[in-house]
């Protein structure tokens, strides 16, 4: 096994393999995509294609200390949120141009294509695992963009009330 290593202070030592390389690769290449389809160019495609490159390279980080998927998903839907928020003040665009695509790569289709089948297949056991194994996976993204979308607004208002009394004070 071959690759970067990481969290050297950390118990266990994460060693990225070849293939989890080509993952986060194929995640910036999938982000790249999207962004492509939603009509982002210039700087802020590549903006977008990064946040995707970063989705995917903080959860197989995550991945190798965290053993819950969904606590995983949570923790980078939060990173890639705040990343978004960051980049869209930035480069003054809104924050759902660069979250839509950054997120890509976390989108939990092999869990729903596994629960479409197990219905098809009338597995009504298999489906309702992966059922809400799959909405565990879709509510920890979504609780992860709320909590850092609360969190920015509530600092920007304080920088701002912070700002607006200093300038009061003048």
């Amino acid at each position: 096994r071959g690759g970067l290593f990481f969290g050297r202070r950390f118990r266990r030592v994460c060693v990225m393999t070849q293939t989890e390389m080509i993952q986060i690769l194929t995640g910036f290449i999938g982000s790249v995509g999207f962004a492509i389809l939603f009509n982002i160019r210039g700087k802020r495609l590549v903006a977008a294609a990064m946040g995707g490159l970063l989705s995917w390279f903080l959860f197989v980080i995550l991945s190798a200390f965290v053993s819950s998927e969904a606590i995983c998903y949570f923790i980078v839907a939060w990173a890639i949120s705040t990343y978004s928020e960051i980049m869209a003040r930035v480069l003054k665009t809104p924050t759902t141009t660069f979250i839509t695509a950054a997120l890509i790569p976390l989108i939990p289709g092999g869990s729903l294509y596994y629960t479409m089948a197990n219905a098809f297949h009338g597995n009504m056991e298999g489906f309702l695992q992966k059922a809400i194994y799959t909405l565990q996976l879709s509510a920890a993204l979504a609780l992860g963009i709320i909590v850092s979308t609360t969190l920015f607004n509530i600092l920007q208002r304080i920088i701002k009330s912070k700002s607006a009394e200093k300038q009061t004070q003048i």
